[in-house]
């Protein structure tokens, strides 16, 4: 099985001081949890926040929510054939 999720973020709401300005470009690091209770009333079974430092986490910051998402499951494995199995040595006593 394989499965997607699909996010929508507010862009308004992040925190801009915590884009790093890499080589190759801008990154926020974000953090994708489940929630607890399954789905919401949207059928949301994930959220987004930025993600924390150490310091932070243990700090009690309160996290940065970002948006949710749903997670979709395939079931992608081939269905396998139905043998027809045939014994044409047949020397069952019934």
């Amino acid at each position: 099985m394989s499965s997607i999720i699909n996010l929508s973020i507010n862009l308004d709401k992040i925190d801009k001081t915590k884009i790093i300005t890499g080589k190759k470009g801008k990154y926020l690091n974000l953090t994708v949890g489940s929630n607890r209770d399954g789905e919401d009333q949207f059928g949301n079974t994930h959220y987004i926040f930025q993600s924390q430092s150490k310091e932070e986490r243990e700090g009690g910051s309160e996290k940065n929510y970002l948006g949710n998402g749903k997670q979709f499951v395939f079931d992608n494995q081939p269905k396998a054939k139905a043998e027809t199995v045939t014994n044409d040595d047949d020397d069952l006593p019934f």
